[in-house]
C-alpha cells in the first residue's frame, strides 16, 4: 500500500521514513559538515562551538517558522497547496542533481560570490551557515510540504517538528565534530554520502510532482 510521499511499507511507519529521509538529505548534515570545517578554519575550538550552536539555532527557528507558517503564507500569496507542492518536487529534484553531480548552484552549498563574501565577515554562523547550507530552498520547501501532508493532525504534525529537531541535532553533532568526521569518512566517503542522499532525494522530489499532479487533475 502507498502512501502519499512514497515508499511501498507498512502505511503505519510509511511516511515517517519518507518525512525523516527528506529532511536528512535536504539538510544533509555529513555533507555540510567539511563546509563548516572550511569556513571555521581559522576559529578555535570555542568559537567554533559557538558558531555552530548559533548557526543551527537560527537555522532551526527559520524551519520551524516555515513548518507553522508555511501554508497560511502560500494561502495569503493565492497559491495552492498543489502548485507548491509541484514546484517544491522540481525545486528538490534539482538539488537532488545538484547533490550527485556535485555542482555548486547556491541551492545547497554557497556560490563563489557568497564564499568570497562570506570571507570578509568575522561571523559566518548566519551566512552562509544558517542561510543557505542548513536552512536554504531545499529544507524550507521540504518543511512545509511534510507538514502539509500532516493534514493538520497534531500528532503527525509533532512528528515531522520532531524529525526535524532530531536532523538538526545531528547536523549539530556532525559541525562539533566535524575534523573527525572528515578524517573517518575522508573526501571520498563524503562524496559517495552526498551522491546517495542526491538519489534518494530525487526519488522523493518525483513523488512530490506525481501527488501535485494528481490533486490538479482530480480537482479539474
Amino acid at each position: 500500500m502507498r502512501g502519499s510521499i512514497g515508499f511501498p511499507r507498512s502505511p503505519a511507519i510509511e511516511p515517517w521514513i519518507a518525512s525523516f529521509v527528506a529532511l536528512l538529505v535536504t539538510i544533509d548534515p555529513i555533507g555540510t559538515a567539511p563546509m563548516f570545517a572550511a569556513l571555521t578554519a581559522a576559529s578555535s575550538a570555542k568559537e567554533r562551538r559557538r558558531i555552530a550552536l548559533r548557526g543551527v539555532s537560527i537555522a532551526a527557528g527559520i524551519l520551524v517558522g516555515f513548518a507553522l507558517a508555511g501554508e497560511i503564507l502560500l494561502g495569503a500569496l493565492g497559491i495552492e497547496l498543489a502548485a507548491f507542492r509541484i514546484a517544491g518536487g522540481v525545486l528538490l529534484l534539482l538539488l537532488s542533481i545538484d547533490m550527485v553531480m556535485v555542482r555548486h548552484s547556491g541551492l545547497r552549498t554557497t556560490t563563489a560570490s557568497e564564499e568570497e563574501e562570506s570571507g570578509q565577515r568575522a561571523d559566518v554562523s548566519v551566512f552562509p551557515l544558517a542561510i543557505p547550507l542548513i536552512a536554504g530552498p531545499g529544507a524550507m520547501t521540504s518543511v512545509v510540504l511534510l507538514m502539509s501532508e500532516a493534514g493538520g493532525e497534531l500528532t503527525r504534525s509533532a512528528i515531522v517538528l520532531g524529525e526535524l529537531a532530531l536532523v538538526l541535532l545531528l547536523t549539530l553533532g556532525c559541525f562539533l565534530g566535524a575534523g573527525r568526521l572528515l578524517k573517518v569518512l575522508g573526501i571520498t566517503g563524503v562524496n559517495v554520502v552526498t551522491r546517495v542522499s542526491g538519489l534518494l532525494l530525487a526519488a522523493l522530489a518525483v513523488q512530490f510532482v506525481v501527488d501535485g499532479v494528481r490533486t490538479v487533475v482530480r480537482a479539474g
